[in-house]
């Protein structure tokens, strides 16, 4: 099959496409990391809605069955997380919806496991808030998913980051918050690539001071804290900490860039993984991981090394905007029935970056439906760029 694609240079070239066929999804698939898939969410744009309001029509039919298509093939799910767009339009209200559904849904679903994200989106940024108000929003949305019967995964917080004067209001918030909830919960530091209002966060600009006071917290947490997500896109800060965690509390690896070396693991031990890049990714991360769980090094790289190409295309900066990639590749695979988006998000990124994911995306396994994708790409093209 062959395509014509915009090139860098600004010619439209003729692309093979090298897997022209069919590609089987692995089912059933035995890990031995933790891999949670952080997953997007399925806007239905023939409802009246507003694209830029936070409050998005949710597909529920189109959002729920990719979760069960990301179970099916063994991973977990991070349910409500940046890669729903949460604080980039998805608010509050829709996304205590989709905990609610997300979590019901699971329970239907033999060995189904998530966990959700709870933060403090609902506060206005336009204002300070304080301290207190920023733990009561914490305890808020910790009860909303507690209650639905999930677990939590505490984000990071717009409204800490900018309420805060130093570590020990940092420390102060998390162990009211941590005291209070129900179960042992995931920790979540994502950096300032990916959100530029959570710049110096656990009170310091400098990772290694933060990291310090992040220990802290977590030694007099551990047996609360599941583990930690670290999303520096920086893998030696990732290995620094992870050597440093207390015995039972897991390193997650939140590394889009590096994530392909630090899950394999080294002297400093292994990362397991909350990932974005899982979720367009889903069938060769499933094939890769069973592979690493049979202590098939080699074929685990040969599986996974060339989606890592693919995922610092689709987290390249500015890296907020990766969602639009995600969204993207699930349309050109037949997950959903068009490339809208939250927000409007779908046109945070050009032609150009969008040819370039296809031409990745191809040669890393990723198109499960090639015949398809050609088809849909050649649309997209035809409409946003008269190719």
């Amino acid at each position: 099959m062959k395509i014509r694609l915009p090139s860098a240079d600004g010619r439209v070239v003729d692309y093979v496409v090298q897997r022209p066929e069919p590609i089987v999804s692995p089912s059933g698939a035995s890990f031995n990391r933790v891999a949670y898939a952080a997953a997007h969410v399925v806007v239905d744009p023939s409802q009246a809605w507003e694209p830029w309001s936070g409050a998005p029509a949710i597909d529920w039919d189109k959002t729920l069955a990719f979760r069960s298509y990301l179970y099916g093939l063994g991973f977990q799910v991070a349910e409500a997380m940046d890669t729903a767009q949460r604080g980039m339009g998805l608010g509050w209200q829709g996304a205590a919806e989709l905990i609610r559904r997300s979590v019901a849904h699971a329970r239907q679903i033999p060995g189904a496991d998530l966990a959700c994200g709870a933060g403090t989106d609902q506060l206005d940024d336009s204002r300070p808030h304080s301290l207190s108000e920023v733990i009561a929003a914490y305890k808020e949305q910790f009860e909303v998913v507690e209650s639905a019967g999930g677990r939590a995964i505490m984000t990071a917080s717009r409204a800490l980051c900018a309420a805060a004067r130093s570590a020990d209001d940092y420390q102060n918030v998390y162990d009211a918050v941590i005291a209070g909830s129900r179960d042992k919960i995931v920790l979540h530091w994502l950096g300032e690539a990916f959100d530029a209002s959570l710049a110096g966060y656990w009170g310091s600009q400098d990772v290694r001071t933060a990291m310090t006071t992040v220990l802290h917290i977590i030694r007099l947490h551990a047996g609360k804290i599941e583990g930690i997500k670290i999303s520096l896109l920086n893998a030696e800060y990732e290995r620094e900490l992870r050597a440093q965690l207390p015995d039972g509390v897991k390193m997650y690896t939140g590394d889009d860039f590096n994530y392909g070396d630090l899950i394999a693991g080294d002297s400093t031990g292994i990362s397991h993984a909350l990932l974005g890049i899982f979720d367009p990714i889903a069938p060769v991360a499933a094939k890769a991981l069973g592979l690493l769980a049979k202590q098939d090094l080699e074929g685990y790289r040969a599986a996974i090394d060339p989606t890592v190409a693919l995922s610092r295309e689709l987290f390249r900066a500015p890296t907020q905007y990766y969602k639009a990639g995600v969204v993207f590749l699930a349309w050109l695979n037949g997950h959903q029935d068009h490339f809208s988006m939250a927000g409007g998000m779908e046109s945070a990124r050009s032609v150009q970056h969008f040819a370039e994911v296809f031409r990745m995306a191809d040669q890393a396994g990723v198109l499960i439906r090639p015949e398809l994708a050609v088809q849909r790409m050649a649309h997209f093209l035809s409409v946003r760029a008269g190719v």
